[in-house]
């Protein structure tokens, strides 16, 4: 579907002021005309509505139950204890009561009423927070190593994820005069970077620290993976491009992509070969078809060579062949664990990255408790999961007792190791695109799962799930050993065959699935599994190896050399 309305939106918005100022203080609607719903995502918010009560307001001659999404930019997932409570206190008085861990390493804020919005913006930026290119065509949150700072390594790759997002921010000041009432300039600044139009569609980074990718690096658009020299120093980054987890049902042209490594870079280089990639996306990618725009189609589109020439040329010089490293895995290791410095650290599973206060588990008021305490930060990680950061040792016995206290570890206490690691969307009610549930029904397909994998002595095998509302994948369905990707309701695609490194992807093995068809289907494989593995195999392994599973025709998996010490 081609979609140049939106290209003519962002040309004629004076660089993403658009007519925001006024639908905001229009209070005949809860609603934004339709070009300020497509300009106020570059803001880092989308206009939503709770699709549980639409057909009852249209009943009432009512308009839909207006709403927005409200996303923070925080490079690396970082965030003070002060930054905590005031999102806490922004949760609290303008949304609905609950932060959720995105994918994209920050939080999400659900619920906020037109009228409250820039009152929840201002909150949030007098804590020292924005919420710039949180959403919109344009370079979003950029991913940094989010398992404690085990080494100074990590720290300097936290640094690069900040200086990345700063570099790629916009120039335009909007953001500023609308929430802010900054003043406007007489003369609107330029945009040297992405033009008028901005990019075709988002742009992601993500920085990996080997063996740990736990930022899922080649499910971005540019992907940067670490590497020491044989002193422990960062001798720079391999580069891989073209990374994208979103794809469309029954359309083949339409499909995800693992990130291809073109070579490596100093760190000098970093931000010309990052900028090379921004500009060529901005200059080639399409803008007549947004399910054709990202840098994936780009690339294939003109042939990756062709694109690493291009980088090449406008960076001004060559890559270095891509050097040698190693994954192991790309989930969050649970628990307390201490880093060279003596520091401490616990991670802590969070059922779909909802922070709220339910029945039996105060998430909200116990995380909340232990920031009013906390003597380090805190850090969000990729698999929407907290850690408690920089605990040092003489606190540890104050955390875990408010930790106890809250049942703030019981999901890492999760019956199996499946459901500690899972990871779904947000889906309905909220989300527009969602074709099924997601969030809300994943609890049940755990306890629905969990017997199968008790019947197969599997309950402490990691085995990593991901449930999805729909194709355009915000969970990273597609890089799962088993997803659910919503088709309709109660009716998911069973895909199967990723690995445990983010790596490889998977394929579709049920179209359409019932949850009987789905849980049949998994007891079958996983008898097979329990019985015919090979030691420390994974899940997604043995049912390749097995030839149950074949690599699909698109590219799904990172090619390695057989020389080089890569897992």
């Amino acid at each position: 579907m081609s979609h140049p309305s939106v290209e003519k939106i962002k040309l004629e918005s004076c660089h993403l002021r658009g007519t925001l100022a006024e639908g905001l203080a229009d209070a005949t609607t809860g609603s934004l005309n339709f070009e300020d719903q497509r300009t106020i995502k570059f803001h880092g918010s989308y206009q939503q509505d709770d699709r549980d009560l639409r057909d009852e307001r249209r009943r009432q001659k009512l308009e839909p139950a207006h709403q927005f999404m409200v996303r923070i930019r925080a490079p690396g997932g970082v965030f003070t204890t002060e930054q905590w409570l005031a999102l806490d206190k922004v949760a609290t008085t303008h949304a609905s009561h609950s932060l959720r861990v995105t994918t994209r390493q920050t939080f999400q804020l659900h619920g906020v009423l037109k009228r409250e919005l820039k009152a929840a913006m201002r909150a949030i930026h007098a804590c020292g927070l924005d919420t710039i290119s949180a959403c919109g065509d344009v370079n979003r949150n950029v991913l940094g190593a989010s398992n404690p700072l085990l080494s100074p390594l990590h720290a300097q790759v936290h640094d690069w994820a900040q200086r990345l997002s700063e570099y790629f921010k916009p120039r335009t000041r909007a953001w500023y005069e609308v929430w802010l009432d900054e003043p406007q300039p007489d003369r609107i600044e330029e945009e040297p970077l992405y033009g008028d139009a901005y990019l075709p569609r988002k742009f992601k980074i993500a920085i990996a620290v080997p063996p740990y990718n736990d930022v899922d690096v080649f499910a971005n658009d540019v992907g940067l993976i670490a590497i020491v020299d044989d002193a422990g120093q960062l001798a720079g980054f391999n580069v891989a491009i073209g990374g994208s987890m979103g794809a469309s049902h029954g359309i083949k042209a339409h499909y995800p992509r693992v990130a291809n490594a073109i070579g490596f870079v100093t760190p000098e280089q970093v931000f010309a070969i990052a900028q090379s990639a921004v500009t060529v996306q901005r200059d080639l990618g399409d803008r007549n078809d947004r399910k054709h725009a990202r840098f994936k189609y780009t690339i294939d589109d003109h042939g990756s060579d062709r694109i690493r020439e291009l980088m090449e040329q406008r960076a001004g010089f060559k890559l270095q062949p891509a050097r040698p490293y190693r994954f192991e895995h790309n989930g969050d290791r649970f628990g307390w664990v201490e880093d060279t410095g003596g520091r401490w650290h616990l991670t802590l599973s969070l059922p779909s990255g909802r922070i709220a206060d339910t029945p039996g588990r105060p998430l909200l008021t116990g995380l909340r408790e232990i920031a009013r305490i906390h003597r380090g930060h805190f850090r969000m990680t990729c698999n929407q999961n907290v850690i408690i950061a920089d605990v040092p040792e003489d606190q540890r016995g104050a955390i875990e007792a408010l930790v106890a206290r809250h049942g703030l570890d019981s999901e890492n206490k999760a019956p199996t190791a499946l459901a500690r690691t899972a990871v779904s969307c947000v889906a309905l009610p909220t989300c527009a695109l969602a074709m099924a549930e997601s969030e809300r029904y994943l609890p049940d397909f755990l306890n629905a799962v969990e017997p199968l994998l008790e019947k197969h002595g599997l309950k402490e095998q990691p085995i990593l799930f991901r449930m999805s509302g729909c194709p355009n994948g915000c969970s990273r369905p597609y890089l799962a050993e088993i997803a659910l990707v919503g088709k309709a309701p109660g009716r998911y695609n069973l895909m199967l065959g990723g690995d445990h490194r983010g790596m490889r992807m998977n394929t579709l093995f049920l179209d359409n699935a019932t949850e009987p068809d789905i849980l049949q289907t998994l007891d079958a494989l996983l008898g097979r599994y329990a019985t015919q593995r090979e030691p420390g195999e994974h899940f997604g392994d043995f049912l390749h190896r097995a030839g149950i599973i074949a690599l699909p025709a698109y590219p799904t998996h990172v090619r390695v050399d057989p020389d080089e010490a890569v897992a």
